[in-house]
């Protein structure tokens, strides 16, 4: 079995390693592993790319446990309903109304600067049946909160969860965008987007 890649002690974790372990097997049972390094820091935002299907929550949620990692995603307000509601708060969700997207990010911004230790997960695509074009928000929200941002590919050919490279939001979106989106283009997502393959 491939190592668990080591986090930095400063991140916020959720158990101990024999869970870790577990977990880690888990998502190995799923046949997918993680690749790269990740930065030893308290606060951070985790982009993921690309969002083309419900599976890429099951695989983000089985990489968290295997990595130990405590952190917080974004969801649809929809989603929290009836038992799911507190499933997904135990698991880190918060409900957005995507409708009001700015309340998203000054709240995000003030959730970092009020938190010791915050990891906030977000698919800058925005939803899987989009058409791929990365939203800005999350760059938003990094530069407001200045923390960096960590890249992390869901590669479906391969089944890798590829961790990096870290950058810093420059304040010039449309730059940034073009870079991070550049990183993403050559990643198989299960589902095919306009310009970009898929797994079949």
């Amino acid at each position: 079995m491939t190592a668990i890649p080591a986090l930095g002690d400063a991140l916020p974790q959720r158990g101990n390693r024999a869970a870790r372990t577990f977990r880690w097997a888990r998502l190995g049972g799923l046949g997918w592993r993680i690749e790269g390094e990740s930065p030893n820091g308290r606060k951070l935002v985790i982009a993921v790319a690309p969002h083309t299907s419900n599976w890429d929550f099951v695989v983000g949620i089985a990489a968290m446990f295997a990595l130990d990692l405590r952190l917080t995603f974004l969801g649809k307000h929809t989603l929290f309903r009836g038992p799911f509601d507190a499933i997904l708060r135990w698991m880190g969700g918060i409900p957005v109304d995507r409708a009001s997207a700015h309340g998203v990010v000054a709240g995000s911004v003030h959730a970092f600067a009020a938190a010791e230790r915050l990891v906030l997960a977000l698919a800058p695509e925005g939803t899987r049946k989009g058409a791929g074009r990365f939203r800005t928000g999350f760059l938003h929200i990094a530069h407001g909160a200045s923390v960096p941002i960590l890249l992390a590919a869901l590669d479906y050919g391969e089944r890798r969860l590829r961790l990096g490279p870290l950058l810093h939001a420059t304040g010039d979106f449309d730059a940034d965008l073009a870079r991070i989106e550049a990183h993403f283009a050559g990643v198989p997502g299960k589902r095919a987007r306009p310009g970009r393959s898929a797994h079949l």
